[in-house]
């Protein structure tokens, strides 16, 4: 067993990842992402890290399961067909995988994560 130590969401191990992630689609103002992948496994099948998004909306349908704490800011989501979710700076929450609907940022997010592909 391998016990690991990254960053800090103030000072991550890695560089980050300046473009939107691929599964997301901006629809509202215009949000920038940047994403720290601190650790990942060989298969490439499960990735924790750091994001950080700015005020703005994306449609995202999630092909992963994503569990994240926020350390900043607040997001509103919206799956379709369904009433929206808000969360702020201290909480952790899941998305399962299939989530399809509205990620959209009030305040400038920056959370930990850790996801498992499928």
């Amino acid at each position: 067993m391998a016990v690991m130590k990254f960053g800090t969401y103030q000072a991550p191990n890695s560089e980050p990842i300046t473009t939107d992630l691929d599964w997301w689609e901006p629809v509202e103002g215009t949000p920038s992402m940047k994403t720290w992948i601190e650790n990942q496994t060989d298969d490439g099948k499960f990735l924790t890290g750091y994001w950080e998004a700015t005020p703005g909306s994306y449609r995202v349908v999630y092909g992963v399961d994503e569990y994240i704490h926020m350390f900043e800011g607040k997001v509103t989501l919206t799956q379709d067909g369904e009433e929206p979710k808000t969360f702020q700076a201290g909480d952790t929450f899941y998305i399962e995988a299939g989530f399809n609907g509205i990620w959209k940022t009030e305040e400038t997010v920056r959370k930990l994560f850790a996801i498992r592909a499928k």
